[in-house]
């Protein structure tokens, strides 16, 4: 019960009214890697949760931007002058202050045989390797590993959200179809990762969000451990390569009508979840992202969830509402977009 009341309850506070659901939907998905990260989840009002989600939200504007490119290529040199990547900097290393103090605090009461949460997990490994000088278990690493959590769960799975009511909003035949789907198999208990095997078209609906908004264009960069040839090209070993996945995301060989919205991608002639090996949001690889199963698990959850209480409109016609999301240097985020959300009445 408890995530349905983290997901619904900020929704209420806006009835019938136009709102932007950025921040609330950030927030929850913040409060989810607050529970992994520290064993609990904070008030939205609490100033050190504000900080860190402060904290990502400028480190993805500066990503973003062109000072941050030009960070990404020449650091040195542009950390001479002044501009929002200092701040940026100074709130993230507020943020692990804050973890790193957290920590600290736990170690002083911490019971080795059963971690709370990824800090005493890490104190513990910690522990066991304080004589081995090669550890990879340090407080710098500990710190690091919880930001890595923050900045890389809470915007890639909110801005996966936001975009996906934007679709609904562009095409409300799909939203009904997902609804009537929810109300089929969910009814008006609480959705749970099982039920998503029992939703096709709700699970091939978020692939297909996954897939045309097209997150992260390119992949982790990786080096060539052998001399490849590839396409008639040689790549000389020790090369670094970095993968473009949007090539494969838009391939017409793979996906019918791929620069369209079409959750049929995902479908078989008889409804059934299809796999698609042209499906690479989450990479690829021993180096695809290590959060996947946790990113499908909460955007599935927070998906079903809003829609089987809410029904997102926007505040245009539907043909007017563009859904192609911002070009940025990092990654393709979200428009930012106000909408009404409707409390559902199912009957």
């Amino acid at each position: 019960m408890n995530l349905k009341v983290c997901v619904c309850l900020p929704f209420f506070c806006y009835p019938d009214s136009v709102v932007n659901p950025k921040k609330m939907i950030c927030n929850s998905i913040g409060n989810v890697i607050s529970s992994i990260v520290f064993g609990h989840r904070f008030e939205y009002n609490n100033p050190m949760f504000q900080l860190i989600q402060k904290a990502v939200d400028d480190y993805f504007s500066v990503l973003s931007s062109p000072i941050g490119a030009m960070f990404n290529m020449f650091p040195r040199i542009v950390w001479c002058f002044p501009g929002k990547h200092h701040r940026m900097f100074a709130t993230i290393n507020q943020a692990k202050d804050y973890m790193r103090a957290q920590a600290e605090l736990r170690l002083k009461n911490l019971d080795t045989s059963d971690p709370q949460d990824l800090l005493e997990a890490f104190l513990i490994k910690m522990l066991e390797e304080k004589d081995d000088p090669n550890t990879e278990f340090c407080y710098d690493n500990m710190v690091m590993t919880a930001w890595n959590l923050f900045s890389a769960g809470t915007e890639t799975t909110s801005s996966t959200l936001r975009q996906s009511f934007l679709m609904m909003m562009k095409y409300p035949s799909i939203q009904g179809k997902v609804q009537k789907e929810i109300d089929d198999v969910i009814g008006s208990r609480v959705p749970t990762v099982d039920d998503r095997v029992k939703m096709p078209y709700t699970d091939a609906v978020l692939h297909e969000v996954q897939r045309f908004m097209d997150l992260a264009p390119t992949s982790v960069p990786h080096k060539v451990i052998r001399d490849t040839e590839f396409h008639n090209y040689l790549i000389p070993e020790g090369t670094m390569v970095l993968p473009l996945l949007s090539s494969v995301l838009c391939d017409p060989e793979l996906f019918k009508n791929p620069d369209e919205f079409d959750p049929e991608n995902f479908l078989d002639e008889n409804g059934r979840f299809k796999k698609n090996d042209g499906f690479l949001a989450f990479g690829l690889g021993k180096r695809a992202c290590l959060g996947e199963a946790l990113a499908r698990m909460e955007l599935f959850l927070f998906f079903t969830s809003l829609l089987q209480c809410f029904t997102f409109s926007g505040t245009q016609p539907p043909e007017e509402i563009n859904i192609n999301p911002e070009c940025a240097s990092f990654g393709r985020m979200p428009r930012s977009y106000d909408c009404y959300i409707k409390v559902r009445t199912v009957e």
